[in-house]
């Protein structure tokens, strides 16, 4: 026993992660140090510290932009003066974004010729307005159209997903884009990788993005160069580096695979073995997504394009993988996809405001999928106000959690919302992975975004906002098949003892930031 634990000790030591976080500590410490010593034995230096310190802090209430981040801020700068306005510049400086955000534009607009509305969006001005309204806020910021042209299949568990996946990559003849938060070897990955393996040798143009971050538990540092010696062309995002910059904070969690432009998954579903329950780590993982066949899927191809020419000096080319010739289809939803990421990227909470208005237009019932439920003052407001006007609103968390601290900010939230008339259930057999919204058998979303700070303040994600289609039934029914194994939370206040109370207090100040 002692053997095993010093060798996991040895492997956290040695670990890339361990290696980078030490360095950007010791960084941090040191301009710490220097920065203290100039204002402690320089009156001059003191002087313009103060001043310095009093235009951050007027910053910070004027002008940075989300509301739940101003506090902690406030707090910091008021606890340690100048030297929390020194931390606060160095932890938010964009210093090494700046040419990644200048790339980003760039290629956003060269997307702009082949990302046209159609007449789809005016045609759903003469059906319902309330969904004309949703899609045509998606449209207006993030500059992404609406599409009917478009059949939406949805997957109710990992495996299910995991199939159709291979399936649609055996077909792929022209081009295969994946672009995922974690990779990990083992039978998911492994299955994916020998397809994209055969497929790069026939000529298809194969591209994959895994977040470097998220990846640096599961893969080797240098794992892109063994793709690329397979013939596909590999990206880390955001790459890892022990530099001080809070463009570290900003995550690639999204989950894109799009084949010939006319096949596009998204969804919860990342590409390891826990997803689709080969591997047991939080009870049974319960995970869903979507496909989409038609139109709808060129608005994923550019957000995977977002990052890939945003991020690399090997910048594609995309008029052969925008430029798609669709067949008609004879369905009648309306679709709209969508990116979201931090305010350097996107000036609007794209997802916050899609959850936002589905709430606000909700009339009989709206039902939730969440693995975290840690989200703004609001939204939580509006999930308790959508209650008391007597829309049946449901939401389920996992009854496993990943994170034991991330989970009792989740069981904080309850007892506001049970007061509300939210009806909660927990997922009994484990861990629901899976962001959905669901209203009035008329409306849904799914896609990457969690109710918690990372998804909608600081991660790069993406989701699918669907109107009228088939499967929106389909996964109105799945949620009330996972209600039959969950337990409904009666008495919340009974959910969280007293010191996790005090310490969730505590915690909920600085949650924002991370």
């Amino acid at each position: 026993m002692e053997e095993i634990t010093i060798n996991r000790l040895l492997k956290i030591l040695r670990s890339r992660f361990f290696i980078c976080g030490l360095a950007i500590l010791l960084e941090f410490v040191q301009l710490l140090v220097v920065f203290y010593l100039f204002n402690k034995y320089s009156i001059t230096i003191s002087i313009i510290g103060y001043v310095f310190y009093i235009g951050v802090f007027l910053y910070i209430i004027n002008k940075y932009k989300n509301p739940e981040t101003k506090l902690p801020w406030i707090i910091i700068i008021m606890l340690f003066f100048v030297m929390g306005a020194f931390v606060f510049m160095l932890l938010t400086s964009d210093n090494q974004s700046k040419k990644t955000i200048e790339a980003y534009k760039k290629n956003k607009d060269k997307m702009k010729p082949y990302l046209k509305q159609n007449k789809a969006l005016e045609e759903l001005k003469k059906d319902n307005s309330d969904a004309y309204l949703q899609a045509n806020y998606i449209k207006n910021v993030t500059e992404l159209p609406c599409y009917k042209n478009t059949k939406v299949s949805y997957y109710k568990i990992g495996e299910e997903f995991h199939k159709a996946l291979l399936e649609s990559l055996r077909k792929a003849e022209k081009f295969i884009l994946m672009e995922y938060f974690i990779i990990e070897k083992g039978k998911m990955w492994n299955s994916i990788y020998e397809i994209l393996k055969e497929k790069a040798k026939r000529g298809v143009k194969v591209f994959v993005i895994y977040d470097d971050f998220g990846c640096m538990t599961t893969l080797s540092d240098k794992y892109y160069k063994e793709l690329e010696m397979d013939g596909i062309n590999c990206m880390p995002s955001n790459k890892f580096t022990p530099v001080l910059s809070k463009i570290h904070n900003n995550r690639d969690h999204r989950k894109i695979t799009v084949i010939d432009g006319i096949i596009g998954f998204t969804g919860g579903i990342n590409l390891a073995d826990e997803y689709i329950n080969e591997k047991v780590k939080f009870g049974h993982w319960k995970d869903t997504a979507v496909k989409l066949e038609g139109e709808a899927v060129k608005s994923l191809t550019a957000l995977f394009f977002e990052t890939w020419n945003s991020q690399t000096k090997n910048v594609i080319d995309i008029k052969t993988f925008m430029d798609i010739k669709y067949d008609k289809l004879n369905e009648k939803c309306v679709v709209a996809p969508y990116g979201d990421g931090p305010d350097d990227f996107y000036e609007d909470s794209v997802a916050k405001y899609v959850y936002l208005n589905m709430l606000n237009s909700a009339k009989e019932y709206i039902y939730i999928t969440t693995p975290y439920l840690i989200c703004d003052y609001e939204i939580l407001n509006t999930i308790c106000n959508c209650a008391k006007k007597g829309v049946d609103v449901r939401i389920i968390t996992p009854f496993v959690p990943d994170k034991k601290t991330v989970f009792w900010m989740t069981k904080s939230n309850y007892e506001v919302l049970v007061k509300s008339g939210v009806k909660i259930y927990e997922y009994i057999p484990g861990f629901i992975h899976a962001k959905e919204f669901i209203c009035d058998d008329m409306y849904a979303t799914c896609g990457t975004v969690n109710l918690d700070y990372r998804s909608l303040v600081h991660h790069f994600e993406c989701g699918v906002w669907m109107y009228n289609a088939d499967c929106i039934i389909d996964m109105k029914k799945d949620f009330l098949e996972t209600l039959n194994v969950s337990r409904e939370i009666v008495n919340p206040e009974t959910e969280l003892g007293s010191m996790k109370k005090i310490l969730v207090e505590v915690m909920k100040v600085f949650f924002p930031l991370f």
